[in-house]
């Protein structure tokens, strides 16, 4: 996989933060650590990076430490050889970068396939997690929902496989038709495309999708975490546009939570963070004051 720098296509007017690294397992792990203060570990999903939380960050880092990793594969890591690109290894990944920066009473903001690596790492760990931010997301396995079924098949078949490989579909296709209130800015799209430059580079991006079906027994593992979770004070940011996690999602994380506070982002699509930093940026801060100090 060709290495990038993101001097080379990432203006620092949109991301003019440190670049860390980190080895491990053979990984070289690319992460984001700004600012001082209580820890909001940031977990993106597919296509997406560390990127994504750029804005948030920018308007949360005097008052959070902001940790945001990539998984391997995505953004700026760099897979070590012969690595599967499962949610289950994401998630053993996030547990190991947790350790190896002895991230303690951490609050983790996740979102699409964070919320099921957060979760697991958040259930096998609850004593070392204060609250929980969840975006658009689910935590559990899809058996027989047909609306989830269905997106599996056609984007992690054959079909699906064939244009994420060949055009970068996921990137191209979904960054942009799940941004729903304004058009994404060339040069963002550009920050998203270009960890992809070949099909075998975009193969981690098609491996998600075939997965939400096929990692069931992880997503078992992951709802069966839950248990130990529901005392923790969560927030809930909710884009209403989202066209793959919708009100029946959002409504089983409030059932889990009873300690939850909900914020909807209206007009949102799934991409939340490209949506309403603003509003999430500012639903944090004011829900840390009231449930967190």
């Amino acid at each position: 996989m060709t290495e990038y720098h993101p001097a080379d296509w990432v203006p620092q007017s949109l991301f003019p933060f440190e670049n860390r690294f980190v080895e491990l397992d053979g990984h070289r792990i690319h992460y984001v650590d700004e600012g001082t203060g209580p820890v909001l570990l940031l977990l993106h999903g597919n296509p997406t990076w560390s990127f994504l939380y750029r804005d948030i960050i920018l308007r949360l880092r005097n008052s959070f430490r902001c940790i945001a990793p990539d998984y391997p594969g995505f953004g700026l890591s760099h897979p070590a050889p012969g690595y599967d690109f499962l949610p289950s290894s994401h998630a053993r990944i996030i547990e190991t970068f947790a350790d190896s920066l002895a991230l303690d009473n951490v609050t983790i903001m996740m979102q699409d396939w964070g919320g099921p690596i957060g979760l697991r790492f958040a259930g096998k760990h609850p004593g070392r997690v204060a609250g929980l931010v969840i975006g658009n997301t689910w935590g559990w396995p899809i058996d027989g929902d047909p609306h989830f079924e269905r997106f599996s098949s056609l984007m992690g078949g054959r079909v699906g496989r064939v244009f994420i490989r060949r055009f970068n579909a996921f990137v191209n296709v979904m960054i942009p038709m799940n941004v729903k209130r304004h058009r994404v800015p060339s040069e963002v799209m550009k920050a998203y495309r270009n960890p992809f430059p070949t099909p075998d580079s975009r193969e981690p991006t098609w491996i998600f999708p075939r997965e939400i079906r096929g990692s069931s027994a992880f997503l078992a593992q992951v709802e069966a975490g839950l248990g130990s979770l529901t005392g923790k004070p969560a927030l809930i940011v909710w884009g209403d546009r989202d066209i793959a996690f919708k009100e029946k999602e959002r409504q089983h994380f409030e059932e889990i939570f009873k300690a939850h506070n909900t914020v909807i982002l209206h007009g949102a699509g799934h991409y939340i963070q490209e949506d309403a930093p603003d509003e999430i940026a500012a639903a944090i801060t004011s829900w840390w004051k009231e449930k967190m100090t």
